[in-house]
């Protein structure tokens, strides 16, 4: 083979494989648009229980066909802090055996005797007319089947340019000379590391276990990789997926870490202990291929696909046997990997959204409705200090008072800044309808809480003047304002749990009512102030204090209000 020959047959052979990454890519985008909110909340609802958890993870991580997207997914809920670390793990080990789902539907429709390459042109033909449906879901759909052809079209192609590598004499050579000799235990240890090593080197480079896998499978399928050399690189692919989620986790925070590096050493102990026993192991696995397909792999080729789908699927289910009751060590070894910078990193949130945390746009939604439940709870105890300014006396205090809240409101302006930012960003994905009215919805939350920041800044300057210019309250004012401030942070906290709460458990119709209550005190406040002004028993500079300051809680209810009504409207 020339040098002109052997580049044609890499480009083809990158091309086949792009083709194939590309239709993975597609379909599991597809299907997270069209299921993505029930697999969201089959994850969260799975991960108090173990067992639950890799049951969860094997089935979400078959639907998807991506062990990938399952582990971001997994990462950015740690990240957000829906799910803990240990949770995550048992979601982690049924992602690992659900992967194996890829290597079947190769093995079996792509290089068996019915081969689903065959049938692409026609399905594809299916398919296409839904990609220019106008509902979503039909879209999706058409996607999906889109991204299912394409694949095994990939997969065609790949097969096909196979034959010009074997004509290649050096790539034989090599091959043969890096066999596993019998009776050479340690020798042999050597060449599986070897290969374990380009299985993890493939895997970065794709990123993505699946194409590696199905590349390894089609080399073997032609006989160029014999059955042990290919069992050591899907060994190495079982290293070289942790890889995608550790690099998606460097943006997140320092639990995200910890369940990235704990999907790693679940991994990698599971590939250490079965390199020291991958013979006899291999020897079991062609016992079995003879009884399952009636053949040997180490003897007949055209089997070797489906033995190495048996081999990965047995491994991945023993592994996790295994390590099913060591999650605890795993977890241990991963913080003491990942130790803790400062007690920040012990608040279970995101201190900023991390924008490259993003497997899908609902998931991306997930993590902004988390950032803004911390802004909210930040606005919510940043009001006690209001009711402070109104009692103290003491000038120092009063000082330490207006100083927090300045320092609340600066908190809040990059809060809210970071969140619009990250929002805007969003709102330029493939939204869906709901999807963009969501996202509308939480830009004007993240408006409507720095405007309440801003409020509390305008009062605590206010009520400072007040205090310098000595516009003392009576204690009919004081009390007065301390029953609307009451109603006031009641509305603060109803926005919190509005904004907390799950579909169907919001607490829009109290947060209604509690407004309704301010809007009437603060209308009788108000003629009552009128009334005593105009009667002299009320000093005209404590007045416009004592009514600047109603108003100011008033308007505080109503925009906590205006986010619990925005809120609800995204259900």
């Amino acid at each position: 083979m020339n040098i002109a020959d052997l580049l044609y047959n890499i480009l083809s052979l990158i091309g086949a494989l792009g083709l194939f990454i590309f239709g993975m890519k597609v379909m599991s985008e597809s299907v997270q648009k069209f299921a993505g909110a029930r697999l969201r909340k089959t994850l969260r609802a799975m991960t108090s229980n173990r067992t639950w958890g890799v049951v969860t993870g094997l089935g979400i991580t078959g639907i998807l066909q991506s062990s990938s997207a399952t582990t971001v997914m997994i990462i950015s809920f740690v990240n957000a802090g829906l799910i803990t670390v240990e949770h995550s793990v048992g979601l982690i080990m049924g992602a690992n055996v659900g992967t194996t789902v890829t290597a079947w539907l190769v093995s079996v429709l792509g290089m068996g005797k019915l081969s689903i390459a065959q049938l692409s042109l026609p399905i594809l033909a299916f398919g296409f007319p839904m990609l220019f449906m106008s509902k979503d879901k039909w879209r999706w759909y058409g996607e999906a089947i889109f991204g299912f052809s394409i694949l095994f079209i990939g997969l065609s192609f790949m097969r096909e340019s196979m034959p010009a590598w074997q004509e290649s004499t050096q790539l034989i050579s090599f091959l043969q000379n890096y066999e596993l000799q019998s009776g050479n235990w340690l020798a042999n240890i050597g060449v599986i590391l070897l290969f374990v090593g380009f299985g993890m080197v493939a895997t970065f480079l794709l990123q993505s276990s699946s194409a590696a896998m199905a590349l390894t499978l089609v080399f073997t399928a032609n006989g160029l990789i014999s059955f042990p050399l290919a069992a050591a690189i899907i060994l190495g692919e079982n290293i070289g997926t942790t890889f995608t989620a550790n690099i998606a986790a460097i943006v997140g925070n320092v639990y995200a870490k910890r369940a990235a590096r704990t999907h790693f050493l679940f991994n990698l102990f599971g590939v250490l202990w079965m390199i020291l026993f991958l013979e006899p192991f291999l020897e079991l696995i062609a016992w079995l291929s003879g009884f399952l397909f009636g053949a040997n792999p180490m003897n007949d080729s055209a089997v070797i696909p489906l033995s190495l789908s048996l081999f990965h699927s047995l491994f991945n289910v023993i592994n996790l046997l295994i390590f099913y009751n060591l999650v605890k060590l795993l977890v241990r070894i991963a913080t003491w990997m990942v130790p803790s910078r400062s007690s920040e990193d012990e608040l279970f949130s995101l201190d900023y959204i991390g924008g490259s945390l993003m497997a899908t746009p609902e998931l991306s939604m997930i993590e902004a409705r988390k950032e803004l439940v911390k802004f909210a709870d930040l606005i919510r105890k940043a009001y006690k200090f209001i009711p402070l300014l109104i009692t103290e006396m003491d000038d120092k205090k009063l000082e330490s008072y207006t100083s927090k809240l300045e320092k609340y409101e600066d908190i809040s302006d990059r809060m809210e800044m970071e969140i619009s930012a990250y929002l805007s960003k969003l709102s330029q994905s493939d939204l869906s309808i709901e999807g963009s009215g969501r996202v509308r919805s939480m830009l004007h939350i993240a408006n409507y809480l720095e405007r309440i920041g801003d409020i509390y800044l305008e009062v605590s300057r206010n009520l400072s003047n007040r205090k310098q210019q000595k516009a003392y309250f009576t204690p009919e004012m004081r009390n007065s304002v301390m029953r609307l401030s009451e109603l006031t942070s009641r509305s603060l906290d109803l926005m919190v749990k509005n904004i907390e709460s799950e579909e169907g458990e919001g607490y829009l119709e109290e947060a209604n009512k509690v407004e309704r209550n301010v809007n009437t005190l603060f209308a009788e406040l108000k003629a009552d102030y009128i009334n005593k002004v105009e009667k002299g028993r009320f000093r005209i500079q404590s007045g416009m204090y004592y009514a600047d300051l109603l108003a100011e809680m008033e308007r505080i209810a109503d925009h906590a209000n205006s986010i619990s009504t925005a809120i609800s409207k995204q259900y």
